[in-house]
């Protein structure tokens, strides 16, 4: 092989290096932005196949949603069924008369009805229906009258119970075992739902 004059070979060299600098120039400038721009489109493209996915599972699952508020819609019917309705006094004065002929209690309302905020819960959606009532019965029938109206009732509750013995509050009783007989207090509050009712 035949050496190269110092000339041709320094000639090579500069060709050498200046087209490995062009590469690593091209490679820099051109190359690498190009790799940059493929993987954010890539990680785009796996965006949007989850998303999609998501939306599939979502288009899926959209019959048993439906069938779910369904349910959920008429349980929530069936339950708002027994709440106070129509005009709230007389709902709640029918409801207390109707339901305390099974039971030897002897009752009567006390004071007006008041409609108000629930106080139990905050921002709750229906309303607080309350009337005070008393009374007179032996002390197992007023507890099985006060437990059979919670079960019935589900939506009522009955608060501030006062009893105290018929003759401690000046009442008489036509039997001779007025000492057993009690008289009684107690607030009844029931739930109405605004939308059914009449203000």
């Amino acid at each position: 092989m035949n050496k190269l004059p110092k000339e041709k070979r320094d000639q090579l060299i500069l060709v050498g290096v200046g087209t490995l600098l062009l590469l690593i120039l091209i490679g820099f400038g051109l190359i690498r932005p190009q790799y940059a721009a493929i993987a954010g489109t890539n990680a785009q493209i796996n965006a949007a196949r989850n998303h999609l996915q998501t939306m599939e599972d979502t288009i899926k699952k959209a019959d048993t949603t439906s069938a779910q508020l369904a349910d959920l819609t008429y349980t929530l019917t069936q339950t708002e069924g027994d709440m106070a309705s129509g005009d709230p006094a007389q709902w709640i004065y029918n409801t207390i008369r109707n339901f305390k002929e099974h039971y030897k209690v002897d009752i009567s309302v006390n004071s007006q009805l008041s409609m108000g905020e629930v106080d139990l819960l905050a921002h709750f959606p229906y309303k607080q229906l309350k009337v005070t009532v008393g009374g007179s019965a032996y002390y197992h029938d007023l507890g099985k009258f006060i437990s059979d109206f919670e079960n019935t009732f589900p939506h009522a509750r009955i608060t501030n119970l006062t009893l105290e013995p018929v003759g401690a509050t000046g009442g008489t009783s036509g039997t001779g075992d007025s000492g057993e007989k009690l008289t009684f207090r107690m607030d009844i509050i029931v739930l109405a739902n605004p939308t059914r009712s009449q203000s």
